[in-house]
């Protein structure tokens, strides 16, 4: 039968822990967070999308300031648009964590943006913030591994940096199936360590909106 409630794929009783984790330290990671049969539906979206060669090379800077830079990052994408079921649920999962966020914490969140992410074997993303103070309206970053059967040997891993410190690395999460990663987008500086299998994810940023003088930011 199926689920309707967004409750349903995701584990509840994490949820209080990630709340918390974001006000006393700014990042929180979840092993088997979200939904493994809606983990497994994302992950054969993303290879279909492969296949179909409806993969971008992502990357950085926005606007005007995009470039493809291979030597900082070597992912292709596939921003989500609710076109397939599971993008549907999977948005509907991150609403609801938006609402729990904002009801919590006040951050006044006020959209989600997405994207799959596939690393080939050999590429990486090097260490960067999502956000810069005070000139992004990305609040707090997202992401959600999709690969099963993952191990060491692949490396892939994402590490996380002090932001007092950006040289202590403060966590290391292997990008196994389910495993969901929130922190906040100006704070904690990370990387993509270099993988050796394709690795599979799907990066999200929770903005607040920033429009300002009859400019719409972000754009609906």
């Amino acid at each position: 039968m199926p689920r309707h409630d967004p409750a349903d794929y995701l584990d509840m009783a994490a949820l209080p822990r990630l709340l918390d984790a974001l006000v006393t330290q700014g990042w929180f990671v979840g092993e088997r967070f979200i939904d493994t049969a809606l983990c497994h539906s994302l992950q054969a979206e993303l290879q279909g999308l492969k296949a179909q060669s409806h993969l971008d090379e992502a990357g950085v800077g926005r606007g005007q300031t995009h470039r493809i830079k291979r030597d900082v990052r070597g992912d292709a994408i596939h921003w989500l648009d609710r076109e397939s079921r599971a993008q549907r649920q999977y948005l509907t999962v991150m609403t609801f964590l938006q609402q729990a966020i904002n009801r919590t914490l006040y951050l006044g969140l006020f959209e989600f943006e997405a994207h799959f992410a596939l690393y080939p074997p050999g590429a990486f993303y090097k260490r960067h913030l999502d956000s810069f103070r005070g000139r992004s309206n990305r609040i707090v970053s997202t992401v959600l591994y999709l690969n099963p059967a993952w191990t060491a040997a692949h490396g892939g891993e994402m590490a996380m940096f002090d932001p007092d410190d950006p040289e202590r690395e403060i966590a290391r999460i292997r990008p196994e199936l389910g495993t969901f990663v929130c922190f906040l987008a100006d704070r904690i500086p990370h990387e993509v360590l270099p993988t050796q299998a394709p690795r599979a994810s799907i990066a999200g940023w929770f903005r607040r909106n920033t429009s300002l003088n009859g400019i719409v930011d972000p754009a609906l």
